[in-house]
């Protein structure tokens, strides 16, 4: 089995819809998202979006394509916002493809977001928030240093109802001493 160590992080290009498409289109992935499962279409427009919001001069959205060094195809994607410029607040995401689960793929780019984040961004604090329900989730922002501070009821809404949210975070001063 593949570990961690087997992929890296690069820009997305507009080459990368199809790739993105193989998991975004795939209910389990979704799941406990607001999003999908994504058409070819809405795929695409979420490639056009990613590459508008990267580009601009000082960007408040940072999207990676997660890719497999061996293969070279995207796996997955992880994503950092700056929520709050003035008091340097940012939010992580991620997503991989269900055939690289289980694999500390996810641990290891939070690891790498929480990290560029507080070394590259400057950021005082870092968020993540997710489903109850998802455990796995749970695990890669705990073993990440990330501190569960809540839950935010009736947070998303989901195409079945509104969902809680988990709320997590790690502060700059959590990771120097980690």
């Amino acid at each position: 089995m593949k570990t961690a160590t087997n992929f890296f992080m690069r820009e997305i290009t507009s080459e990368d819809w199809e790739a993105v498409h193989s998991y975004a289109s795939i209910s389990d992935v979704c799941r406990f998202q607001a999003w999908g499962p994504n058409s070819e279409r809405e795929t695409k427009l979420y490639i056009e979006q990613v590459l508008s919001d990267t580009s601009v001069e000082d960007p408040t959205r940072y999207v990676w394509g997660l890719a497999d060094i061996e293969e070279g195809h995207l796996i997955g994607a992880a994503e950092m916002n700056i929520l709050d410029k003035e008091n340097e607040i940012g939010r992580i995401s991620y997503v991989i493809h269900p055939g690289y689960w289980g694999r500390g793929i996810a641990t290891q780019a939070a690891e790498q977001m929480i990290s560029y984040g507080f070394q590259n961004l400057t950021l005082h604090r870092i968020e993540a928030v997710c489903d109850p329900r998802n455990a796995a989730a749970i695990r890669v922002l705990e073993k990440n240093g990330m501190e569960k501070e809540g839950r935010m009821r009736g947070h998303l809404k989901l195409d079945q109802g509104w969902r809680d949210s988990y709320l997590y975070s790690i502060l700059v001063t959590d990771a120097l001493y980690r």
